[in-house]
């Protein structure tokens, strides 16, 4: 297959937008997302332009080391409040829009922080997780975001003033000084609680995988947006629709591992390009 990559140049967004729009039309579509979406929200990306280089935890490092766990919690924390700030952006309100048009089938995201849920979208996959709860690894009971949060300031008061945090995709905050930082433990069995979300080194869970992949199976056509692909589970779905020979739209600024693939590359922000393709296949909003 041969990519096709759309003008994107002043007066040609228009005309580029008609083009994916084309493709689009009369087919039921399934989307995945990645970071880039959340990037107008003031969520940053992993891999775009002005990116810090960062080593995100890693399942086997977080169980294995008490003091890398501290360093995580206390990081996770000061990011997740940041993470409960931020707000839907348009793009995620645009998909939104499109589901409740009933042309697409539903969000399958790669992002933790729970926005395409605020933003009003009802059949979402969150693939990796979502920041807002926390599971017990030896017992397995979930608990709520905020009440874990409620105990680790309490036990570490100096978290309540924490000053500049810079925040990453995944929810983690740089944090250096976690000397006698205390981590919560499970209220039920005492056990090591972690965030619901899936680290580097850990497998997307396969009822998660199973239901992205029914999406794909239903789909006429997938659209990715924001995402670099550069994650296995990404690939993975691409690879199904490929198969399938389902048009695969690519909307992303910077390049993707499934940019070959694709038949159009709409090289362009998710925001917008998300709103015109809505306002395109759905009508304007009212």
């Amino acid at each position: 297959m041969t990519t096709e990559t759309l003008p994107v140049a002043v007066g040609a967004a228009a005309a580029a937008l008609d083009a994916v729009a084309e493709v689009l039309r009369g087919r039921h579509i399934a989307v995945l997302t990645g970071a880039g979406l959340s990037t107008d929200s003031g969520i940053p990306d992993y891999r775009g332009k002005g990116a810090p280089v960062r080593t995100p935890m890693n399942f086997q490092t977080f169980v294995g080391d008490e003091r890398a766990r501290k360093r995580y919690w206390a990081g996770s924390h000061l990011g997740w409040h940041r993470f409960r700030s931020a707000e839907p952006n348009l793009g995620h309100r645009s998909l939104a829009r499109l589901e409740q048009s009933g042309l697409i089938s539903g969000v399958i995201t790669q992002n933790v922080d729970g926005l395409h849920t605020r933003a009003g979208s009802r059949h979402v996959v969150d693939l990796h997780g979502s920041l807002d709860l926390v599971v017990c690894l030896d017992c397995g009971q979930a608990f709520g975001r905020d009440s874990v949060a409620a105990r680790l300031e309490a036990a570490n008061p100096t978290l309540m003033t924490p000053g500049d945090v810079r925040t990453a995709p995944d929810g983690d905050a740089e944090v250096s000084d976690i000397d006698g930082f205390t981590i919560p433990d499970c209220t039920v069995c005492g056990g090591m609680l972690k965030p619901n979300v899936v680290f580097f080194g850990e497998l997307v869970p396969t009822v998660k995988f199973t239901e992205a992949t029914a999406l794909v199976t239903g789909a006429e056509a997938l659209v990715i947006a924001g995402s670099s692909l550069f994650v296995n589970s990404g690939i993975r779905l691409l690879e199904q629709a490929r198969r399938r020979k389902l048009p695969i739209v690519v909307i992303n600024r910077g390049e993707t591992k499934g940019d070959g693939r694709a038949l159009l590359k709409l090289e362009a922000g998710t925001s917008e390009s998300l709103a015109g393709l809505a306002d395109r296949l759905a009508g304007a909003p009212a």
